[in-house]
């Protein structure tokens, strides 16, 4: 019997596995931390359990915090940088058209979105993948004027200034946790999209 070549050819490269397990460990660590630091001062009125934080009180969320910005900061620029100069980005992300988003949103609603080659992002997949760049960056830079508000003056009066930036940053980070979600319930949905990530074939 012949083999199934669809089975044997690489999906996702090993420096797209190693980036992405890179990033997925950032984020986690950033949330963690994030949350703990955000119930020092509970701006929005919410208390977030603290079972769910990291660093167990304000100075060691904060050493947290900053260390995985920094893993976040250097992989993130790595895997964009391959993306850009390898025309990876170009060619799976884009096009994307209103016409066929809307109809694989609805597919995609329904269940019925079809992932018979993971090689290939779907209009869906591409629309969210680049919003979670675009609000990386976003966490980035509102990170930075929390963070070095004074050095960063003209960042800062971009952003609306440092009070503006930490909404900002907040709001940011539950952009990535619905991303996050989703992502996790489409992998739970077709759970060869995990082996492939693992394995790369």
């Amino acid at each position: 019997m012949g083999r199934d070549c669809g089975s044997t050819a690489t999906i996702h490269p090993r420096w797209l596995r190693l980036t992405h397990w890179l990033n997925a460990l950032a984020v986690v660590l950033l949330i963690g931390s994030g949350w703990r630091i955000y119930n020092a001062t509970r701006f929005l009125g919410i208390d977030i359990p603290a079972t769910i934080t990291l660093g167990g009180w304000l100075g060691g969320a904060l050493q947290w915090h900053f260390a995985a910005m920094w893993l976040l900061m250097a992989n993130g620029v790595l895997y964009l940088a391959i993306n850009l100069f390898s025309g990876r980005l170009r060619r799976q992300f884009f096009p994307i058209t209103p016409r066929q988003l809307l109809g694989e949103l609805g597919a995609a609603l329904k269940g019925r979105l079809a992932h018979a080659d993971l090689r290939h992002y779907n209009s869906v997949q591409r629309l969210a993948y680049l919003f979670v760049m675009l609000d990386s960056v976003v966490l980035v830079l509102s990170g930075l004027v929390l963070w070095k508000s004074v050095q960063f003056p003209l960042l800062r009066d971009l952003l609306g200034g440092y009070e503006v930036a930490r909404y900002i940053h907040f709001f940011a980070m539950s952009g990535l946790c619905a991303f996050i979600v989703i992502h996790l319930v489409m992998v739970a949905l077709v759970p060869r999209t995990l082996l492939a990530m693992l394995r790369g074939r």
